[in-house]
């Protein structure tokens, strides 16, 4: 190559190196200015003190979604104002979940080569009490209502829900003594009617009983999913109904709500969300035509609230628990809630 053509190569190289670079910091610029924008227009919030303690006037304490310092902090709203101003904790969690001034925060570790997970028990000042070591990306937090059990999902291996290639592992904790079992796995289970052993067995999205010996939860086997109920000083788990993912216990024990896959919905949206009587095991749809991936949370014994893709990532709606009505739109820019008071 001449003198000449190197340096016109060198030229030409520098021209696309200068277009990708000025590409970039306008590309940059637009996404900040949209950033802006949108945490300009997005719900106010402001740092101040958020305590799990359930006092005279209910409240919502959540994810903050919304653009600015405080995104991915608990915050809180009056349970009979969401949509007002928000007071944010300073407090980083990617699932959470409370009861009875306990709390569980699933909480990101940023690392220079990879990211590492942690549980974070927390008191009612959201002080840590203890933290866990996690084995994958968070998904599915809840507290028992005595705030004396504290259960956690985890992928490690895979992604999604909504295709089959995954694997979850589940822990549940008791929080009076710090025993730990760091896998469902350990328990004995019951797969209609026989004791069942698969290597292929996975356990997700646990909710406690009031009595402080039993939940339920999801157990995966064989292509198919079976709601589960657990029983903790037993370390049993019974299959009950077939098909239930994420269910969630109603406060007064007698039903649960769930997502459900539906044959002839998408791949990547398969779900609805159903009611199940545990004394009839009859399945009723809810008013919700949306597919839902989250495991909802009960507002009361009537209602139910659940999360669906918004601008800020995440808004939260409810509908109710008895197939009537339609869904309402709670609040913007919000995850995983916990009731309290």
């Amino acid at each position: 190559m001449t003198l000449r053509n190197k340096i016109l190569v060198l030229v030409a190289a520098l021209a696309v190196l200068a277009g990708v670079a000025t590409a970039s910091v306008l590309h940059a610029a637009g996404r900040e200015d949209r950033k802006n924008r949108t945490q300009a227009d997005g719900p106010p919030v402001t740092a101040g003190k958020v305590s799990l303690t359930p006092d005279a006037t209910r409240k919502i304490v959540f994810r903050n979604m919304a653009w600015g310092p405080h995104r991915d902090e608990l915050a809180t709203v009056p349970a009979a104002d969401p949509a007002g101003p928000r007071t944010a904790s300073g407090v980083k969690c990617l699932r959470f979940h409370a009861a009875a001034g306990t709390g569980i925060c699933l909480q990101a570790e940023r690392g220079a080569m990879q990211d590492s997970y942690r549980a974070v028990v927390l008191d009612a000042r959201l002080k840590e009490r203890a933290h866990y070591s996690l084995p994958g990306i968070p998904t599915r937090a809840r507290v028992s209502p005595s705030g004396h059990w504290v259960a956690w999902t985890v992928f490690v291996g895979g992604d999604s829900y909504a295709g089959t290639n995954f694997s979850t592992r589940t822990a549940v904790l008791d929080t009076r003594t710090g025993r730990l079992t760091s896998s469902l796995e350990d328990f004995k289970a019951y797969l209609d009617g026989k004791e069942h052993h698969a290597a292929d067995t996975n356990f997700w999205g646990v909710t406690f009983a009031a009595d402080d010996q039993h939940f339920y939860a999801t157990m995966a086997t064989g292509g198919h999913t079976y709601l589960v109920r657990g029983d903790l000083a037993a370390r049993t788990v019974t299959s009950l109904h077939a098909n239930v993912e994420c269910p969630s216990l109603s406060p007064d024990g007698t039903r649960v709500v769930y997502k459900k896959r539906v044959p002839g919905l998408p791949a990547d949206a398969p779900w609805r969300l159903y009611a199940l009587d545990l004394a009839t095991m009859h399945e009723i749809a809810l008013a919700e035509p949306r597919s839902v991936d989250d495991q909802a949370v009960w507002q009361d014994d009537h209602t139910v609230a659940y999360s669906l893709a918004g601008d800020y990532g995440s808004d939260l709606y409810t509908v109710p628990a008895d197939g009537t009505g339609k869904p309402r739109h709670l609040l913007t820019a919000g995850l995983a809630p916990a009731y309290l008071g």
